[in-house]
């Protein structure tokens, strides 16, 4: 039932556009034993239908500029490639460890740019 619950959250935070995998991957690690590698290539199948349906709903709300999207997909593609190679090359504690860095100071920033907007 567990693992239920986590689908749900991560596909929800996902559909929003911020990213299932700050869910999804630090449940399967800690919660489900699951290595590090093996949870980020989990997360990466399993948002491929997730991304299908919130990008159906984001064009039917016409929420998406091509110009920038196409220019992105690119970009991205390489970046996949390149950090796809890194991500199985790299021990999983020290890949663990950097993921959690993220996480920490992409939360940091989220807490701190919003109380700038209040006082803006």
């Amino acid at each position: 039932m567990f693992i239920y619950i986590i689908g749900f959250a991560a596909g929800l935070i996902g559909g929003m556009g911020i990213g299932g995998g700050t869910i999804l991957i630090p449940a399967l690690v800690f919660f489900l034993g699951v290595n590090q590698q093996i949870a980020q290539s989990v997360n990466l199948l399993s948002f491929i239908p997730a991304a299908i349906i919130a990008i159906l709903v984001h064009i039917r709300k016409k929420n998406i500029q091509t110009k920038i999207v196409l220019k992105l997909i690119l970009l991205g593609c390489i970046g996949a490639l390149i950090g796809s190679f890194l991500a199985v090359s790299i021990n999983p504690n020290i890949l663990k460890k950097a993921f959690g860095i993220f996480l920490l100071v992409m939360g940091i920033r989220e807490i701190k740019s919003k109380g700038d907007e209040k006082k803006g």
